[in-house]
């Protein structure tokens, strides 16, 4: 028998067998000799001397690597590197090792049939590759089972592996920041996608031009291909410092955008829309004058212009983001007293108001958590009074707990209205969830129960507006009772009248289930008891009551403003509502940091010279001596001709008079009109 049948009977193949002594003790017959002729190696891989026709013999060296590999590997200068050469041969050797048991007996069986080898090569070749795609199928169908799980993850390792001093999300192995953005839920098409499918959220979209071409990806909204191409408007941002971990940034505008701001700025004082969207034609991007032209857009009731405005103007602002600057890391801060900061604010702010009316609460979460971040100390737009609503109607009951819960030391949440109830109602929503153990469920209620008691024992005016909202009569003993009857209502103080009525103009309707309202009910009942026993928990909230409340600051006022809910805003003080409220810059901060000066222009009015309004009215080019500069004789020249356009103008005007003849009108009809049928 051949040594080739001898090694397809053992499931070997050549160049496999050990290179010891035992693999030099079978013989050769003589008519295997012209093919397996060469030299042999003893033990210590040396050549023996007058060693003949015996031992293990190899003509193709290049036979020890593995096909599949030399195919596939990379090349170093046009060679395979060692490691990857050993790294071959054994793995050929592993795979070959474990199927030698079942190849053996197909191979006894092949041993009688005289294929040549170049046929068996170029079939192991082709059954290693099917192998091949098959292990790549199965993976890729791992991957993209797996693949939805851990996209945070992902998105945290490429942010910690761009730089060192780059400010991002926390390590994996800490607990994420309870203000960290998650990028996926910044995506308003995400919860559209969950709640009908993907079919009937991206259906109707249709595919980008391929002529449109824009400078990068943007989390915060998606470029339309209806939208004019984007061109640098002049704003950028910039880092102002970095310590203790956080990193303070601003806005920063260029020449050329100062100049159309103070364009926009005269525009919003002519009270005339069409010449905002005048300067929008020559300038596109312009970020204050996107967010009035959509205020002017959603009074007029069109929501989908509206809100088209908002996201180019949110994308303008992304594409002039510092390269510093991270949405979802929470250490990034910027400065509310700075205008040019304002109105990225604003445009988030009113981005999450229309995903919330669309039906997305978790996306508009997202968007609340990053306005908050911003700077979570002052908290400019007073998210603190939105956040817990939203994240009511999002279902997200652990993450307001432990809002709750981490902030309450330092921030005395407990003390808003909205907090207050809001709380007690995510742990009894949360204790009526079937997947939770037991336990938990218990512990839920029971702290529900002891927080709402705190709540109706600080806040007692609250109940009896919360139930005419949800259209329940109470009881005759709640009603007449002193500590919850009208006198509750009417002797809170101002600002806490105007925060109980935000919280119960935008929040009410989540308290209107039976099993909510008997809750609510049985714990009415435990603090009407509390009260008519004496507890001195009483005594004390009414005390606090009178001195904490005492006015609003002014982050509520603009809160208030921007929420546009009726019964928060009726309830403003008289000296908000008489101030000009514009829709770009709502109640600016007293100690607005200015990075430019707008010029003054002097108005005729404020000279109290009736005449030249009137000749300005007639020339708008017309401007009297203090305000024009004098520069000379051109500043001489100039006058003389503004003076000639004058008189040309009055001229003009005097030609065009015409006298009418009352008496000539009354002889041409004596009677007169007559009276109407």
């Amino acid at each position: 028998m051949s040594r080739r049948a001898l090694r397809r009977l053992r499931g070997e193949q050549r160049g496999q067998e050990p290179l010891g002594p035992g693999a030099l003790q079978f013989v050769l017959h003589d008519d295997d000799d012209a093919e397996e002729e060469g030299p042999k190696r003893g033990p210590g891989g040396r050549r023996p001397r007058g060693a003949g026709k015996e031992g293990v013999c190899v003509n193709n060296r290049f036979e020890l690597i593995n096909i599949e590999d030399l195919e596939e590997g990379p090349l170093l200068n046009g060679e395979r590197p060692d490691g990857l050469l050993t790294d071959a041969v054994v793995s050929g050797n592993k795979r070959r090792s474990q199927s030698g048991g079942a190849d053996s007996k197909k191979a006894g069986e092949v041993a009688d049939k005289a294929a040549p080898p170049e046929q068996s090569n170029i079939s192991g070749k082709l059954r290693k590759k099917k192998k091949k795609q098959k292990n790549k199928k199965n993976s890729t169908g791992e991957i993209l089972e797996n693949g939805l799980e851990d996209i945070d993850r992902i998105l945290e390792r490429i942010e910690d592996s761009s730089g060192f001093n780059r400010p991002g999300p926390p390590p994996l192995s800490s607990k994420k920041h309870v203000l960290y953005v998650e990028h996926r839920h910044l995506n308003p098409d995400t919860e559209l996608k969950r709640y009908f499918g993907a079919r009937a959220v991206l259906g109707e979209q249709r595919p980008r031009q391929r002529q449109r071409v824009y400078p990068k990806c943007t989390w915060l909204t998606t470029p339309k291909s209806t939208w004019p191409r984007y061109t640098k408007p002049g704003l950028s941002m910039r880092l102002l410092e970095s310590k203790k971990g956080l990193s303070s940034f601003a806005f920063e505008h260029s020449e050329e955008y100062q100049q159309t701001q103070h364009k926009f700025l005269a525009a919003v004082e002519s009270m005339e829309p069409n010449n905002i969207v005048v300067l929008l034609q020559t300038s596109p991007y312009h970020v204050d004058s996107l967010l009035q032209l959509s205020d002017a857009c959603r009074f007029q009731e069109d929501q989908e212009m509206a809100r088209d405005l908002v996201e180019r103007a949110l994308y303008s602002m992304e594409c002039a983001f510092h390269p510093l600057f991270s949405l979802t890391s929470g250490t990034c801060r910027l400065d509310y007293r700075r205008p040019e900061n304002r109105s990225f604010y604003l445009a988030l702010y009113k981005q999450m108001s229309f995903l919330e009316k669309r039906g997305c609460p978790r996306t508009a979460l997202e968007f609340c958590k990053l306005i908050l971040s911003l700077e979570p100390d002052e908290d400019p737009l007073c998210m603190l009074l939105l956040i817990d609503h939203l994240a009511l109607r999002a279902r997200n009951y652990e993450y307001l707990i432990r809002l709750f819960q981490e902030w309450e030391a330092h921030r005395n949440l407990s003390q808003l209205p909205n907090f207050a109830f809001s709380v007690p109602l995510a742990y009894f929503l949360l204790s009526q969830q079937a997947d939770l153990p037991e336990q938990e469920l218990s512990s839920a209620r029971e702290q529900a129960s002891i927080l709402i008691r705190q709540a109706l024992t600080m806040f007692p005016g609250v109940l009896l507006p919360l139930l005419e909202y949800c259209s329940v009569r109470p009881d005759a003993a709640v009603a007449t009772h002193r500590f919850f009857g009208p006198d509750a209502e009417i002797s809170q103080p101002p600002a806490l009248s105007q925060l109980v009525s935000l919280y119960l103009g935008r929040s009410h309707f989540l308290w209107k289930e039976p099993a909510t309202m008997s809750w609510l009910e049985e714990n009415v009942r435990e603090v009407l008891q509390a009260v008519d026993s004496g507890d001195p928990a009483v005594e004390a909230c009414e005390s606090r009551r009178k001195v904490l409340y005492q006015r609003a600051p002014r982050n509520i006022h603009r809160h208030v403003v921007l929420s546009e809910v009726k019964e928060a805003v009726a309830a403003l003080p008289p000296d908000v509502t008489t101030q000009s409220v514009m829709g770009f810059d709502p109640l600016p901060p007293l100690d607005t940091i200015y990075s430019y000066v707008r010029p003054e222009r002097l108005s005729p009015v404020s000279h109290g010279n009736t005449i030249a309004l009137f000749f300005r009215s007639l020339l708008p080019n017309y401007t009297m001596e203090g305000e024009r500069m004098e520069d000379g004789g051109a500043g001489g020249l100039n006058r003389n001709q503004g003076l000639n356009r004058l008189m040309l103008a009055v001229r003009d005007m005097m030609a065009n008079f015409h006298f009418h003849d009352v008496e000539a009108a009354r002889e041409d009809n004596p009677e007169g009109d007559g009276e109407w049928d």
